[in-house]
């Protein structure tokens, strides 16, 4: 897989958990810990992106 394919389906993934969390904080009984691990995963995935982004010439 090309750096480039990674980063788009890091985006995809980073994408997908922000509309997880949107929905997750539309109700009224959110999940505090799974939002906040959801959160998380969202920040890895953008940390990577940008690090992969470093590597494309």
């Amino acid at each position: 897989m090309t750096i480039e394919a990674r980063i788009r389906e890091l985006g995809n993934r980073h994408r997908n958990l922000e509309d997880a969390i949107h929905q997750a904080l539309q109700s009224p009984s959110v999940d505090s810990l799974m939002l906040r691990d959801m959160k998380r995963r969202k920040l890895r995935l953008k940390e990577e992106i940008r690090e992969l982004e470093t590597r494309v010439p």
